[in-house]
């Protein structure tokens, strides 16, 4: 391949020299006839234009073919003696050598700026070529780690619909088969009925919250939330999400601290009473029985702030911005409970926080408490 091409490196190489030659003498031919009236700089002139164009179009060594056979004619035609290469007069060799430097030096400056410009061509494709390669691996690891992402989706997405849908169909099974079994109600206590009938009850319950979270997080992820935006009261939303959290909290104790003078957050209050709902399930499922929920409020900058801060075991700051990810679960034995849950929840609230324009983080608690959610959101629309 390489002496390929360098064969058709030195055809070019003669092609262009033979082209200058060529170019040259046109241009003697065009100007012996006017040479009585044209000075020795007005020829020199033309011919470095020659030397110039030579160098420029075929490369340096077509340039320096130019640049001799325009002296050597110069001097032949133009400098007397005319028709000789001998030269007389002092202002002859001065011509002459301006000449001689000047198309050396043109030409030789002109075929290395087109060198130059040939080598950053060549420099511009080798990067495109490896921006290419660059782009194409970048596209192969994106989509790799889409692939990988993927997968993981989809296996919790199989170990959510496994335990969560599973465990309490289970439960409702047995509850229901041990009811039908019974020859006569009378054979087992109403209190031994109204435990399985609970059992039932809690497991139903269970299943509805699985495709009500299924549908959140569908809707999240579409855009599909229909949020009526109001100016509300930030005191009534906290209310009705513990007053639907009731059963949950009833083994807790909840603190509110929500300052009188709050101005109205301007948003839907359902979507986000359920917001709370949600982080304060979480603060009862990790938490002690007796132990201490404080929930706050403060005004900033740029809207209301609410914090949601428990007792309970903490979330291991590696985990911390994995748990708003759909279907994350942190291992039970990294924060030593058997809390149960989809893992939708939190993807759920912060898809609705961020509806709104605020946002939601999860901190070190104060005072005590091991872990602080803080839910800010806009006192005017955006």
């Amino acid at each position: 391949m390489s002496v390929v091409s360098e064969g058709s490196s030195k055809r070019r190489a003669l092609r262009g020299i033979a082209a200058s030659a060529a170019l040259v003498i046109g241009v003697f031919l065009l100007l012996l006839p006017f040479k009585e009236d044209l000075n020795t700089t007005e020829v020199a002139l033309t011919l470095l234009l020659v030397v110039l164009l030579a160098s420029t179009f075929f490369g340096s060594r077509a340039g320096l073919a130019a640049s001799v056979a325009g002296i050597l004619g110069f001097n032949f035609f133009f400098l007397p003696p005319f028709h000789t290469f001998t030269i007389t007069g002092t202002e002859n060799w001065t011509a002459f050598a301006a000449f001689v430097v000047t198309a050396l030096v043109a030409g030789q400056l002109s075929g290395y700026a087109k060198r130059r410009a040939a080598e950053s061509e060549r420099q511009k494709r080798e990067i495109e070529g490896l921006y290419d390669e660059l782009r194409q691996a970048f596209d192969k690891a994106s989509e790799a780690e889409a692939l990988k992402r993927s997968e993981m989706l989809k296996t919790a997405l199989l170990d959510a619909v496994t335990h969560d849908l599973r465990t309490p169909l289970t439960s409702i099974k047995a509850s229901v088969t041990t009811l039908l079994d019974v020859p006569s109600k009378s054979e087992m206590d109403q209190a031994g009925q109204r435990e399985l009938l609970e059992v039932i009850d809690e497991e139903t319950d269970r299943l509805n919250e699985f495709v009500e979270g299924i549908v959140g997080i569908a809707k999240v992820e579409s855009g599909a939330l229909d949020l009526l935006r109001t100016p509300s009261s930030i005191q009534e939303i906290i209310e009705i999400a513990a007053s639907r959290a009731s059963r949950i909290l009833r083994n807790r104790l909840v603190e509110t601290d929500i300052p009188a003078d709050l101005p109205q957050v301007f948003v839907d209050p359902v979507s986000i009473a359920e917001v709370f709902f949600t982080l304060l399930d979480n603060a009862a499922k990790y938490s002690k029985e007796g132990s201490l929920i404080r929930v706050r409020a403060r005004q900033m900058a740029d809207g209301i702030a609410v914090s949601v801060e428990d007792q309970g075991v903490g979330i291991p700051r590696p985990q911390r911005e994995r748990v708003f990810d759909k279907f994350y679960r942190i291992k039970e034995s990294e924060i030593h409970t058997t809390g149960s849950g989809l893992g939708l929840g939190l993807a759920i609230a912060k898809g609705i926080v961020e509806s709104h324009g605020g946002g939601i983080s999860v901190d070190d608690g104060d005072d005590g408490f091991r872990t602080k959610f803080t839910v800010t959101l806009p006192t005017e629309a955006v």
